[in-house]
Formats: C-alpha cells, sequence, structure tokens
C-alpha cells in the first residue's frame, strides 16, 4: 500500500513500535509482518494470505489488533460491554474491570437500568440508594484515574432505560457539558415507549429494584426532553433496544442491554467484539465497482477475524469464555463517500441509498457464506443451539443474493460467528488508507492543517483533485476559495454536474443521512456508527423529525450534532464554526486563587534576552502566568507584566489556551531569535510558544490534588484543559463524525 505523508505521520505517532527510549523501530513493511504472522500462528500460507490482505489498502483491523498483536498485551479487541448489578460488590467490580479494559486499550459501554432508583430503600443498610447517576460519576472518575493503553483516557457509553424513575434525571445529565466527560449517554428506548409518543399516552416508570411502578408520565414530553438535550449539544443519544434485541443472535444466553461506546455495537454483559473495515474506494476499477475483488476480499476478512478471536488475550476470564462461546465479529466499511465521488454518485440520492443496500447486502452475504464454510470445518460457535440461526430464523430482506441457499447451509452446518457485520468509528485506519471515515459523508474538500509554527498548510481530498485536474480546472486559488466557502456548492467556477456529486457534510440534509445509515442497517447485524450533521440554525422540530424517521426506517440507533453546539463548551469564548456571538463578558468572573498551586518554569531565548515563563495550575488545569526576564526594566518590564496579568486573567476566566496562543504567537519585534529550531518573534511570541508547551501536556502533569473536599469536588477532564474546535495534538481541524470528536489528521478522537 502506497502511503501518505499523513498516514506515515499517524503510524509513527500511534502504530510502529518504539524502544525502551521512545525511537521508532518499526515500519509499515514490519508491521505488517507482525501481524499477518501473529494472527496465522505459525501458518505459513495463512500468514502469506494476511499480509497481502493488510497491505493492499482495501481491509485494515482495528487499532487494538495492529498495535497489540505480537506484544506483550495481546489485546485485540476494541468493543467491551461489562454488566452492572443492583450491588455495591456488583458496581465496584465493574469499575476494577473497566480499568483493566482501559489498561488494555479497548472502550467499555454500561447499562445502568438495573441499579435501584434514587432514594428508594436498601435493606442491608437501612438506608437509601443514591441512584445510578451518582455511580456513573463514580465509573466517569476512575476513568479519569486510568490511561488507555498508555495514551489515552478509556471511552465509556452508559445507557438508562427510558422506563427508570430516574430517567429524566440522566437525560440532562450532560446539561453541563463539563461533567461526566469520559461518558457517551443514550437513553434505552423501548417499542412499547414510542407507541405511547405515537399515541400522546402516558407510560410507566418502573422501579428496577421490586418492579414496583414509581409514576406515570407523559411519554411526549420525555420524548421533547431528549429532543432538546440533543438539539442543545448532542447528547443523550437514542438506542432503541427493544429492535437490537429482535436481532439478538443468541437471545437463550442474555439480553443486549447496552453497545460499545460509539454505539455500533450492542452487546451481551461480558462480551467483546473485535472489528475490520474493507476500504470500498480500493474496489472502483476506473469504471465500475469489482464485485469478485470485493467477494473475496470479505472472505479474506472473515477469516482474519475469526483467528482474531483465537489469538487474544482478554483481560477478564468471564469476557474470554463469552467471546470464544459467541465469537462475534464485525465486518465493516470505509471510504463509502470517495467511493460515490468515484463512481459520481452524489451521497443524498436515491441512486446513493440504493448502491449503499446492494453493496451492505452482498458484503453481509458472502461474510456469513464464508462464515458457513469455517463452520462445517471447526464447528459453529458454541452456543449455536438455540440461537436464531439454529431456528432458521435470518432476519433479512432479499435483494439480489440468495439467501434461501444460505439458510440451507447454515441448516446443514451451522455458522461459525454469531455476528459478522458491524459498521464502526474507521478514524485512524481510515487514515492510514486515506479514505473516507466508516459511511459518512466527506466532512470536507480542502482541509487546512495549522502547524505549531503558525504556518497553515493545505490538503485537498484527493478524488476531488484528480477529478478537477482530469478537466483542467485545478488551481491552488480555486482550492483556496473553496475551503472559504465551506464547500465546492457555492463555487461557481465548478461545473453543476461536480458540485452535484461531491457534497459535504453539512450540503446533505439530516434526512438523507438517516435514509443512508438505514440503508446500511438493513444489512448490518449489529449496528451502524454515524452522526447525523445538523446546521446550526437548525430546529428542534428537526430533531425531533429525525428521530421519529430513524425509528420509522429501521435504525438501532442515532446520534444528532447541531453544528456549533458545543463550541461554548468547557473553554470556549463562544466563537462558532461559520459566525461568532457576543458573549456577556459582564457574567464572567474569574475563578478563585488557591493557596497552594503547582507549575513549571520555562526558559524561551528572545532578542531582549532570557525569558522565564511561569505557569501554574489549580485542579481546573491552566490558571496563571508569570514572566521574568534579566535585568530588563522601564517599558518593556511592565509590558512582560501586562501580558502576564492578561493572560492570567483569561485563564481564570476560563478562556481556552488555543485562543490565548493564537493571539500571541507571531506578533513580531525588530529583534527575533532562533530557539530550539524555532524563531521567537517577540516576548509576547515567546510566551505564546510557553503556553503552546501546556496544550502537549497530559492533564496529570498539570493539576495537584487537593485534599479538601475531595468527595464532593467532580474530577476535572482533559477536556478542561483541552477542548476546543481544534485538535489539541495538532491543531488542525476536528470534526463530531461517527459518534464522536475526532481529528482528520493526526488520528485523535475524545473517545
Amino acid at each position: 500500500m502506497k502511503l501518505t505523508d499523513n498516514a506515515l505521520t499517524v503510524l509513527k505517532k500511534r502504530y510502529f513500535r518504539k524502544d525502551d527510549h521512545g525511537k521508532i523501530v518499526e515500519d509499515w513493511d514490519s508491521l505488517v509482518r507482525r501481524v499477518a504472522g501473529n494472527i496465522a500462528a505459525g501458518d505459513t500460507a495463512k500468514e502469506q494470505r494476511y499480509a497481502r490482505l493488510i497491505d493492499s489498502g482495501a481491509f485494515l483491523p482495528n487499532s487494538p489488533t495492529l498495535m497489540n498483536a505480537g506484544g506483550d498485551l495481546q489485546q485485540l479487541s476494541a468493543c467491551f460491554v461489562l454488566p452492572v448489578e443492583d450491588s455495591m460488590d456488583s458496581i465496584f467490580s465493574s469499575i476494577h474491570n473497566a480499568a483493566l479494559i482501559h489498561k488494555s486499550g479497548g472502550g467499555t459501554g454500561f447499562s445502568f437500568s438495573r441499579l435501584r432508583e434514587a432514594n428508594a430503600r436498601v435493606r442491608s443498610t437501612n438506608g437509601v440508594s443514591s441512584g445510578p447517576l451518582s455511580f456513573l460519576r463514580v465509573f466517569n472518575a476512575a476513568t479519569d484515574a486510568v490511561k488507555q493503553g498508555g495514551t489515552r483516557r478509556g471511552a465509556n457509553m452508559a445507557i438508562l432505560s427510558v422506563e427508570h424513575p430516574d430517567i429524566i434525571e440522566f437525560i440532562t445529565a450532560k446539561d453541563d457539558l463539563t461533567q461526566l466527560t469520559n461518558f457517551n449517554l443514550s437513553v434505552g428506548i423501548t417499542e412499547q415507549f414510542m407507541q405511547a409518543v405515537n399515541r400522546d399516552e402516558e407510560y410507566n416508570l418502573v422501579s428496577p429494584h421490586n418492579g414496583e411502578v414509581k409514576k406515570r408520565i407523559k411519554a411526549r414530553d420525555v420524548f421533547a426532553l431528549i429532543v432538546e438535550m440533543a438539539h442543545k449539544n448532542g447528547e443523550p443519544g437514542i438506542v432503541f433496544l427493544d429492535r437490537i434485541n429482535k436481532f439478538n443472535p443468541t437471545p437463550h444466553i442474555g439480553e443486549i442491554e447496552s453497545t460499545n461506546p460509539c454505539g455500533e455495537q450492542p452487546l451481551l454483559p461480558n462480551e467483546a467484539c473485535n472489528l475490520g473495515s474493507l476500504n470500498l474506494a480500493a474496489f472502483w476499477n476506473g469504471d465500475a465497482i469489482d464485485w469478485d475483488s470485493l467477494r473475496d476480499t470479505v472472505r479474506e476478512a472473515v477469516d482474519f477475524l475469526d483467528d482474531v478471536i483465537d489469538r487474544s488475550r482478554f483481560p477478564l476470564p468471564e469476557i474470554d469464555e463469552m467471546v470464544k462461546a459467541n465469537r462475534k465479529i464485525g465486518l465493516g466499511v470505509m471510504g463509502w463517500a470517495d467511493l460515490l465521488f468515484l463512481a459520481h454518485i452524489p451521497y443524498d440520492s436515491e441512486e446513493g441509498i440504493e448502491l449503499a443496500a446492494d453493496m451492505m447486502e452482498f458484503i453481509d452475504y458472502h461474510a456469513k457464506m464464508r462464515s458457513v464454510e469455517l463452520a462445517k470445518v471447526k464447528g459453529p460457535f458454541p452456543n449455536y443451539r438455540g440461537s436464531t440461526y439454529d431456528r432458521g430464523d435470518l432476519m433479512r430482506k432479499a435483494r439480489k443474493m440468495d439467501w434461501d441457499a444460505l439458510r440451507a447451509g447454515i441448516a446443514a452446518h451451522g455458522i461459525r460467528n454469531a455476528t459478522l457485520t458491524t459498521i464502526a468509528p474507521t478514524g485512524t485506519i481510515s487514515m492510514i488508507c486515506n479514505t473516507a471515515s466508516g459511511v459518512e459523508p466527506q466532512f470536507s474538500l480542502v482541509f487546512h492543517k495549522n502547524v505549531l509554527d503558525g504556518e497553515s498548510l493545505l490538503y485537498v481530498n484527493p478524488v476531488f483533485e484528480a477529478t478537477l485536474r482530469e478537466s483542467g480546472l485545478y488551481t491552488d486559488e480555486l482550492m483556496k476559495e473553496v475551503s472559504a466557502a465551506g464547500g465546492a456548492h457555492n463555487v461557481s467556477t465548478i461545473p453543476d454536474s461536480l458540485r452535484r456529486v461531491f457534497v459535504t457534510s453539512h450540503d446533505i440534509s439530516p434526512e438523507w443521512h438517516i435514509r443512508m445509515q438505514a440503508a446500511f442497517q438493513d444489512y448490518t447485524d449489529n449496528a451502524v456508527s454515524k452522526t447525523i450533521n445538523f446546521g446550526r440554525e437548525a430546529t428542534r422540530e428537526e430533531v425531533h423529525m429525525a428521530f421519529e424517521l430513524a425509528y420509522t426506517l429501521g435504525c438501532k440507533g442515532l446520534t444528532v450534532y447541531r453544528d456549533g453546539s458545543r463550541d461554548n463548551q468547557v473553554l470556549s469564548a463562544g466563537a462558532s464554526t461559520h459566525k461568532k456571538e457576543a458573549v456577556r463578558h459582564d457574567r464572567i468572573a474569574p475563578r478563585e486563587r488557591p493557596e497552594i498551586t503547582r507549575g513549571f518554569t520555562q526558559r524561551v531565548e528572545t532578542g531582549c534576552g532570557h525569558m522565564y515563563v511561569t505557569i501554574n495550575t489549580d485542579e481546573q488545569g491552566a490558571f496563571e502566568l508569570f514572566t521574568q526576564m534579566g535585568k530588563v526594566g522601564g517599558c518593556a518590564s511592565a509590558q512582560l507584566e501586562a501580558i502576564a496579568r492578561l493572560v492570567s486573567l483569561c485563564l481564570r476566566s476560563n478562556v481556552q489556551v488555543e485562543s490565548i496562543v493564537r493571539q500571541l504567537k507571531g506578533i513580531r519585534c525588530p529583534s527575533p531569535m532562533w530557539f530550539k529550531g524555532k524563531i521567537i518573534t517577540s516576548c509576547s511570541d515567546g510566551v505564546g510558544t510557553a503556553l503552546a508547551t501546556v496544550l502537549k501536556m497530559d492533564r496529570d502533569q498539570l493539576t495537584i490534588d487537593f485534599d479538601d473536599d475531595k468527595e464532593n469536588r467532580p474530577a476535572p477532564s482533559l477536556g478542561q484543559i483541552k477542548m476546543s474546535k481544534t485538535c489539541p495534538d495538532c491543531g488542525s481541524a476536528v470534526e463530531f463524525a461517527e459518534g464522536c470528536m475526532k481529528c482528520s489528521f493526526c488520528g485523535w478522537s475524545k473517545c
């Protein structure tokens, strides 16, 4: 596979092995050999097949497999769900187990629906329960304390049934986005609830402890509150639990109550799943889709993912047992938007929807056919007896594939894997393949990547660039115009036929987003990770209609994001992607200075001499800044003190550090100075350079534990320091897609 510079950057930062001194000791070829050899387990022929598969650019396994295969950890799965029963033992056992999973590089999902409601009687202590929200905060704080895979914090999904007595508090739990920062929240929606919404009826809130009906409330009021919060900041999402369990292949083993953090992988308690994705753009041969090559790659990918199960080392014996009893795999796709570009098919078109259904039916069918062949040789998954497959219940609408032949094969031999298909987020692996993520439309055609010295580099979607060059239209000036316009749709020099094809996320109405998700869902065993993007001006009624359409079209869940709705979170000063609004500065009061702070001092060489910048922190992050410079006095000393005071005021008033850096960096004086390979253009620029160091540092390096009131103080989060519209790792723009905030360049992800 030909790797782009950006792909190599991602690989070097996140995938290639390093020695004890941090030196990279691996390249792409050796990574391929390491992963293929490990999964093949000594089978030379299979190792060669798997090496070709990975190196082809047509398929990649999920990140834990690429990172950990052949290493000491050998934890190869991305998705886990843990049980949370209504007892202190179970609750804190799950916290402990989640920490082990996060440490190994996995994400976790939990259902809190079994926990008794707040103020319910606890007979063993003669007290009252604090409710699921209080324990959710404990889980969140525990996640904050554990570094996932040594590089990032663990991601979690929390689900609460819409019938739980504490559902209102759950729906509004992230009204303040500085809370529960390590969790995505989803409401578990039942068929009974949706029927009550449609009929404008009341429904029961039921205590999970004893089945007692605690209250009856109007379903439409609850649905309206979910819509209100989703419109406000995108949380909570919704998960149709009854629909998920309708497609649960092993109902005799248990009920599905939760999903992984991005919602695409419903799992039983103590179950995990390993994932991999096909690069659909790689199957375009210049004139059409190479269906034969796609079929062959699907079959190879199923073999690979099935072998990953046997090569995985799971953090808990209960998970090992459940995984090997059901043998679930999740083969998905990426590069969908680029394939549509190549085929000159608009994303928001009937032709696009039809092709999506055709392609996913083809993939799902041939994946299952290969799984049947594996079952014939190796045997079906151990929990096969009593499964929906054993009962002959294969719920698929036949379009172009011979599903009767598949049913006959299953009846004769069983099937090797309880699930075969999942459409998961593909953030970093799609960057390695230089293609679009998952089934999302392209977020932008022309990207600006900001580097630390203030330079902005232009990146153009390769299909868009190639098409314009073939048409004789490509110029750098035109690309800048496309970037400024937010896409090709408003650039009159681009022909209408191309503007119609090269649509981006915000050019596409929510209805088409949902229809595309539903088309893929029809032929996906598990679920589809997809964010439904709305413009900033979208109304609550439009979000309401989107939720209803997702239910009507058969989706298993929905995540929405209204552009700009999270711009004010944490340290943001209120600027949206497209326009700025006035901020009520009279309401901002800087936080008080604690008696004890911790910080660091950095020496920066300037044209005026050695400058020492001290940055102190409190429990929320960077808090104050002091400057000192040699023997300088007079106006220079006064100006440095003024800069330090104003920066400190901004930090204490929760202005994002990135915004302060952008204001200071690049200010020039007559005496620039080289410092560590970069030019410090002024003392102000030097202060900005020191502050930029804060952005690179982990939260644990920047905060201090205070003994006073530790139990009642909410735990600080990484987001309180770094969260903004720019990537905390590389400074490039971030996007909200596939249920998570992510960077399109370096692979950083909030999940």
